[in-house]
C-alpha cells in the first residue's frame, strides 16, 4: 500500500470519531478498524474485541484480515500509533462478522463517505467549501482563510511543478520546501516551528496574514521560475526553489525597512484568534459605552 496521507483526518458517525486516512495514489479511504469496532458494538474495550475477533477470523482462513494493514494514526494520548486499518471493502466484510444493529447505517455511512471525496475528485470546488466551513469553526477570520485556501492552491500548483521535473515526493520535497523557506524568512520550517512554540501543527496555520502572502510569493515565484528554466532531477530544482524564495526574501526586507517592524512573529493561531475575538467583542460593546455618557 502506498502511504497514505490526512491520516489524521476524522470523520463522524452519530457523533462518534472514526479515524481515516485517504490514499491519493490508490483513491481509497482507510478506516481505523478499532474505532468502527467500537462504534458497532459500544464494547468497553473495543482493543480487545478486535484482537479476539480478529483471531477467530484468522483460523478461519479469513483472506480479509490477512491482507489488513496498519498505518500509524494519533491515538487519544496525542502519540502516533501503529493502527490496523481497512479500505470499505475490508470493512464491510469486517462488520458481517460483527453482529449489531448500527450495521446497516454503518454500511450507508461508508458509502456516503466514499462518494463526497469522489465528488471532490471530480469537483475539487466541494472541497474547498469544507476547509472554508472547518476553518471558520475553528476561529479563523474569513479574511484570513481565503488567504490560506490560495496558499493551499499555490502549494499545490509548485508540487505539480516539482512532479513534471523529476522530483520525488516525500524527502525531496520536504528539502525544496526548507530551500524556498530559508530563502525568503532565514529559516527552516521547523525552525520556525520552534520559534512559534508549535510541535506537531500545521505551521501554516500559524501564520499572520503577511507570513502567508510572502509564503506564498516565494512558492508561486518558484514555480513560474521553473517554469522558464525547465530544471531537471533534484538539484537544479533546488536551486530554482532558491532563486524563489529569494524574490520574497526581498520583498520581506524592503517591507521591514519600510515599516521597521518584523514580519516574522512568533505569533500562532490562538494569538490572532483571540485578538479578531477581542475587536469584535470591543466594537459589540460601543454602543452600551455610548448609551453610558448620554446623560
Amino acid at each position: 500500500m502506498a502511504e497514505a496521507n490526512n491520516n489524521g483526518a476524522i470523520q463522524l458517525f452519530e457523533d462518534k470519531k472514526i479515524r481515516t486516512a485517504w490514499d491519493a495514489e490508490q483513491e481509497e479511504w482507510y478506516f481505523a478498524i478499532v474505532d468502527v469496532i467500537a462504534v458497532l458494538t459500544e464494547s468497553a474495550n473495543p482493543q480487545t474485541y478486535w484482537r479476539v475477533l480478529k483471531k477467530r477470523l484468522k483460523d478461519e482462513g479469513n483472506e480479509t484480515v490477512t491482507n489488513c494493514n496498519a498505518l500509524k494514526m494519533t491515538a487519544a494520548d496525542g502519540k502516533k500509533r501503529l493502527t490496523d486499518v481497512a479500505n470499505t471493502e475490508q470493512l464491510l466484510r469486517i462488520i458481517q462478522s460483527v453482529p449489531s444493529p448500527k450495521a446497516e447505517p454503518f454500511k450507508a455511512w461508508l458509502a456516503r463517505v466514499g462518494r463526497e471525496r469522489i465528488e471532490e475528485t471530480i469537483d475539487p470546488e466541494q472541497t474547498i467549501d469544507r476547509a472554508l466551513e472547518t476553518y471558520l469553526k475553528k476561529g479563523y477570520s474569513e479574511e484570513w482563510v481565503h488567504q490560506r485556501l490560495l496558499a493551499i492552491r499555490i502549494r499545490n500548483e509548485l508540487t505539480d511543478e516539482w512532479q513534471k521535473r523529476g522530483v520525488e515526493k516525500g524527502r525531496e520535497y520536504a528539502i525544496l520546501t526548507d530551500e524556498i523557506s530559508r530563502a525568503w524568512s532565514g529559516m527552516t520550517t521547523r525552525q520556525y516551528k520552534r520559534l512559534k512554540g508549535l510541535k506537531k501543527e500545521n505551521l501554516r496555520d500559524n501564520m499572520t496574514d503577511l507570513e502567508l502572502v510572502l509564503t506564498m510569493l516565494a512558492e508561486a515565484s518558484a514555480t513560474d521560475i521553473s517554469k522558464a528554466a525547465k530544471p531537471q532531477g533534484f538539484a537544479e530544482n533546488q536551486d530554482v526553489a532558491r532563486q524563489g524564495g529569494e524574490v520574497a526574501g526581498i520583498a520581506r526586507q524592503a517591507l521591514e525597512a519600510r515599516t521597521g517592524k518584523p514580519v516574522i512573529t512568533s505569533q500562532k493561531a490562538d494569538d490572532f484568534r483571540q485578538l479578531i475575538t477581542d475587536v469584535v467583542e470591543n466594537a459589540a460593546a460601543l454602543p452600551e459605552r455610548a448609551e453610558k455618557k448620554e446623560p
